[in-house]
């Protein structure tokens, strides 16, 4: 593969056999089509032709994203995802060269772990991402919503009684429940309402943005699920990434095929680090294909035996990204 369209064709044949050579080969045309990251790269002085192993590549880190127009190729947008952000702070910019490309891919990926989106009725609680212009999680949750052809499937954001009123109707109803939601949203709606949604799944997607303090996952998945009587999800993804990671139970998230998370030492970042320790979680996102597919994040977290990873809060002195959530 030498081109960025053949890149496209064999993103959703991604398999656990094939990772790695494929990410090898777009890290080579990566290097050598963005600018930002050749520039890094030769900056740590790195022989790209002598990169072999995935432990080998430079993660770019996510600040770039602030103050710089990451791209590969010579393209124009179609549009542009922005991160949330603390007052005053300067939000990450994600060019995107297909918006189709980035739905489908977040369809596809959705769909390997739950199932076809119109087996679902989807309400979304995500009132500070609707405030804003360039959520990429709204998109995509608009995008499921539009798909799932449910009468039901809406956004609610200061609309609770009629979100409440929602969720006992269609409880019984033919279709599985996603109720979609920002932390400090779902927090507010569970301290008013006690439900049982047993046959909902709740898929908290992080982010107190400054409306209340900060809790583990942990803490936040038993209250929610005492309240709520049932088991909490959640989706791990940012701005900075066209992919998603989904934890099913206990916030142990699973990548999809065209996702690997790796953990770099705190103290040197070119460092990998054994399964089981604690560093900062590096992302290979093969659906970056037309930006950056190799992402230093701020996030701290660990990977497991069984290949899933936890979050585990944000490393210290990083600026605390929209998406924040402290996790036990």
């Amino acid at each position: 593969m030498h081109t960025f369209k053949s890149f496209e064709k064999v993103l959703s044949s991604v398999n656990d056999t094939n990772f790695d050579n494929i990410a090898l080969e777009l890290f080579q045309l990566q290097a050598k089509e963005n600018k930002v990251y050749q520039k890094y790269l030769t900056y740590l002085g790195v022989n790209v032709k002598g990169i072999t192993q995935l432990t080998q590549i430079p993660f770019l880190p996510i600040s770039f994203f602030k103050e710089q127009t990451i791209k590969s190729g010579q393209w124009k947008e179609e549009t542009i995802f922005y991160s949330s952000t603390t007052t005053g702070a300067t939000p990450s910019k994600h060019f995107v060269q297909s918006l189709d490309a980035y739905l489908s891919n977040a369809k596809r990926i959705f769909e390997s772990c739950y199932g076809a989106v119109d087996n679902f009725h989807f309400l979304a609680l995500l009132p500070s991402y609707l405030e804003r212009e360039g959520s990429s999680l709204v998109a995509m949750v608009n995008y499921f919503i539009q798909h799932s052809k449910s009468l039901h499937s809406s956004f609610y954001l200061d609309n609770k009684k009629e979100l409440i009123h929602t969720l006992k109707r269609i409880d019984q109803l033919d279709r599985k429940v996603i109720l979609w939601g920002v932390t400090f949203a779902l927090l507010d709606l569970a301290e008013e309402q006690d439900l049982d949604l047993s046959n909902c799944i709740v898929m908290e997607t992080g982010g107190m943005k400054g409306r209340r303090e900060e809790i583990t996952r942990e803490e936040l998945h038993r209250y929610l699920g005492s309240r709520w009587n049932t088991v909490i999800h959640s989706e791990y993804g940012m701005t900075e990434l066209f992919s998603q990671a989904y934890a099913t139970e206990k916030g142990y998230f699973k990548t999809p095929t065209g996702m690997k998370v790796m953990v770099r030492s705190i103290n040197d970042p070119f460092e990998q680090l054994e399964v089981g320790k604690t560093g900062g979680i590096n992302v290979i996102d093969l659906s970056n294909i037309y930006t950056c597919a190799f992402v230093e994040t701020q996030d701290l977290g660990r990977i497991r035996q069984d290949g899933s990873f936890e979050v585990l809060g944000r490393i210290d002195n990083s600026d605390i990204r929209g998406c924040n959530l402290l996790v036990g």
